[in-house]
């Protein structure tokens, strides 16, 4: 794999053809859906380290491939995404960021939440060309639910036993009633473009302090209260636990402080008649980004199951489902049925 993706990057880069494989360090492939490969060099060249990122193979793409590829363009030409080398159906080449994803206690920062603020603020504001009409749980539901059929339905065989009485129970999440569940915790008001998978691994602090939004392959409409919502909900999830099924749902550590901190930052960027006002819309989209918490969770149940037979990381993804899905009932049902 790194000899092919080397040599895709020789025909790309000039300066790289009189080298060899020996001469890049090639970091270990990260991601959910599909991977993505830091790229290093010490020689003096130019790029002297890319992102590669896979796309072939992404059944359960929400965009298609020209839509993504605007987006993406677009974000780059806004200075949000990083600059794109080379872009085809099987793979895109970024400009390398020095720096580090953040995690769940970077979040409680103050300064980190005033440059997410800043950046979600801009990126609300863009329009790329040729998004669907669709919203993004719309999508979701379509395109994945789709895919969720297929592995709950008709490749059981794949699983152990007790995965597939997991399967069964699963089987609901693309159901008509859960829909009707989902659009029930959605707010009124107007659509935006939204990033939809703002958790804390999606966002890089550069090396000058600077913070940058990565992974923009679910961006299309929704309501932007799930771009803060899901960055919380997602501090919840504990990886790597030593037992089956290595990770669990965790009480949450956030309060109305830290997501008013973030809001108010955000709203900072727009301009308001009166202080009133903007404290009004405060209070509005903090409660509209408690009420979507429960959506990081269905998301990521439904996003977990069409990777659940070849997976690309070491994650059992139907215990990953299941009890992201279960979390998502149950919370449900504490807020509209008690």
């Amino acid at each position: 794999m790194k000899a092919q993706i080397f040599a895709q990057c020789q025909t790309v880069f000039p300066e790289w053809q009189d080298l060899s494989l020996e001469d890049f360090t090639f970091a270990d492939p990260k991601g959910f859906s599909s991977f993505t490969m830091g790229i290093t060099t010490e020689k003096d060249v130019q790029p002297s380290a890319i992102l590669y990122r896979r796309l072939a193979g992404k059944e359960n793409a929400i965009l298609d491939f020209e839509a993504e590829k605007d987006v993406f363009l677009t974000l780059a030409a806004n200075n949000i995404a990083a600059h794109c080398y080379y872009y085809d159906e099987t793979c895109r080449i970024e400009a390398f960021y020095n720096g580090r994803t953040l995690t769940p206690a970077d979040l409680f920062d103050p300064e980190n939440l005033r440059k997410i603020g800043n950046e979600l603020a801009r990126f609300h504001q863009i329009e790329p060309p040729n998004l669907p009409a669709q919203t993004f749980f719309e999508l979701l539901h379509e395109k994945w639910g789709r895919e969720a059929k297929i592995v709950l339905e008709e490749k059981l065989d794949a699983f152990p036993p007790h995965e597939q009485a997991l399967c069964e129970e699963l089987r609901a999440i693309y159901s008509a009633e859960t829909v009707v569940k989902v659009q029930r915790c959605l707010p009124d008001g107007p659509l935006t473009f939204c990033h939809n998978d703002t958790y804390h691994g999606n966002i890089m602090k550069l090396n000058n302090g600077d913070i940058k939004l990565l992974d923009f392959e679910f961006s299309c409409l929704n309501h932007r209260a799930f771009d803060f919502s899901n960055l919380f909900a997602e501090t919840v999830m504990k990886h790597k636990q030593p037992d089956y099924p290595y990770f669990r749902i965790a009480e949450p550590e956030f309060t109305d402080r830290e997501i008013g901190t973030l809001v108010s930052y955000y709203l900072d960027n727009f301009q308001f008649a009166t202080p009133a006002e903007k404290e009004k819309e405060a209070q509005q989209l903090l409660q509209e980004t408690k009420d979507m918490i429960l959506l990081s969770h269905y998301m990521y149940a439904m996003a977990a199951l069409p990777l659940a037979v070849e997976p690309i990381q070491k994650i059992r993804f139907i215990p990953y489902a299941h009890k992201r899905f279960t979390k998502f009932l149950s919370e449900y049902e504490q807020r509209f049925e008690q």
